[in-house]
């Protein structure tokens, strides 16, 4: 697997994101692993030092998948706020795990559950609620 690149995490949504990965159910332990270790190696900074280019929780991305060719719009949410937003993928699933942190621009090679491997690249951000000031999330 490639070097991943580096992250950035807010200090509301790290604490919040422990306090998820600590009350898993097995089948989403994989995943929450996963996600524990990016929260590991993430620079993690307040709120309002997050950049405007940064994929912090809630954030509105468009991302491409060039293992698929597929380019997609989400919105990264907490597993309980699936059924509320449209176009939600939850950070408890591998690709949402993956983008959390990054910035507009990078790429990130993720192994699915089947093991398949995907590269995917931030193209933008459309909200982002640090930059919307938008902090009670």
């Amino acid at each position: 697997m490639a070097t991943l690149p580096s992250i950035i995490i807010n200090r509301l949504d790290a604490e919040r994101l422990e306090r998820l990965i600590d009350r898993v159910s097995a089948a989403d332990r994989q995943v929450a692993e996963q996600l524990e270790d990016e929260l590991e190696r993430g620079d993690i900074v307040e709120p309002h030092e997050v950049p405007a280019d940064i994929v912090s929780m809630n954030s509105r991305v468009e991302f491409t998948d060039l293992t698929r060719q597929q380019t997609l719009i989400r919105t990264l949410v907490y597993p309980h706020a699936l059924s509320d937003q449209q176009d939600g993928l939850s950070v408890l699933a591998p690709l949402g795990a993956a983008l959390l942190g990054l910035r507009v621009g990078s790429l990130i090679e993720w192994q699915l559950p089947d093991g398949s491997l995907h590269e995917v690249r931030i193209e933008a951000l459309h909200y982002q609620p640090e930059s919307a000031g938008d902090l009670h999330r």
